[in-house]
């Protein structure tokens, strides 16, 4: 069934970070600081993939999502919902069902053998396809998918996740250089907010949290060894 109703998009925000929150997807280490694939230092990490097993909160969820996305891209405006391998496979496939729209992934890299594929399902030229994804940090990841989208023949304007980091500022324009919208549900900040609210940790976490997210790359400079 489509969401026609929802709340505002501060309440969605506020929401969908208690959420988070609630089933400790949402993680931060002042002490010892989790170590990205990267190499980079970061006090904060968020593993939106455990809400697959959150029924009651997954569904409300992706009523937000595709909500959101319908009051800001419009009602008729996808004719098919990708997810990103891996961790966008559910959730794409949730919002699909909720568009009543055909469902696609795309993967990482060419499968290798057989049809050397990198579209799993059926995808065509003219489509206008929605990117649905867990999460976002700085937007270049999902440029790759796009691209792969593309060749294709359809047409990928738009990108769907849950959470946004909201901390690097070249994260929207580089999905607007490659001519791509970005809609989420949350930030940092929402979460950070929610958690002071909440209490939920320890005042001295809460302050290297926000110094990190305020100039993330002066603490990591700070903090790296």
């Amino acid at each position: 069934m489509i969401p026609t109703a929802a709340p505002t998009n501060e309440e969605m925000a506020r929401l969908t970070a208690r959420m988070l929150l609630e089933i400790k997807a949402v993680h931060f280490m002042e002490a010892e600081p989790f170590v990205f694939a990267s190499g980079l230092p970061s006090p904060v990490y968020i593993d939106c993939r455990k809400l697959i097993s959150f029924p009651r909160i997954r569904s409300t969820l992706m009523d937000f999502l595709t909500a959101k996305v319908l009051r800001d891209a419009g009602f008729e405006a996808f004719d098919n919902i990708a997810g990103g391998e891996t961790a966008g496979i559910p959730f794409a496939a949730l919002v699909a069902e909720r568009m009543a729209l055909p469902m696609t992934y795309v993967r990482k890299k060419p499968k290798g053998y057989g049809r050397n594929a990198r579209i799993e399902g059926a995808m065509t030229e003219g489509q206008r396809v929605l990117l649905v994804e867990d999460l976002t940090t700085d937007g270049g990841s999902k440029l790759s998918f796009v691209d792969a989208i593309r060749d294709t023949g359809a047409t990928c304007a738009h990108t769907a996740v849950i959470f946004y980091y909201g901390i690097f500022p070249e994260t929207i324009k580089t999905l607007g250089d490659h001519g791509v919208s970005l809609h989420h549900l949350c930030t940092w900040w929402d979460v950070l907010a929610e958690a002071k609210s909440q209490g939920t940790f320890a005042p001295g976490t809460l302050a290297e949290v926000e110094a990190f997210l305020t100039d993330p790359h002066k603490w990591r400079e700070l903090n790296k060894k």
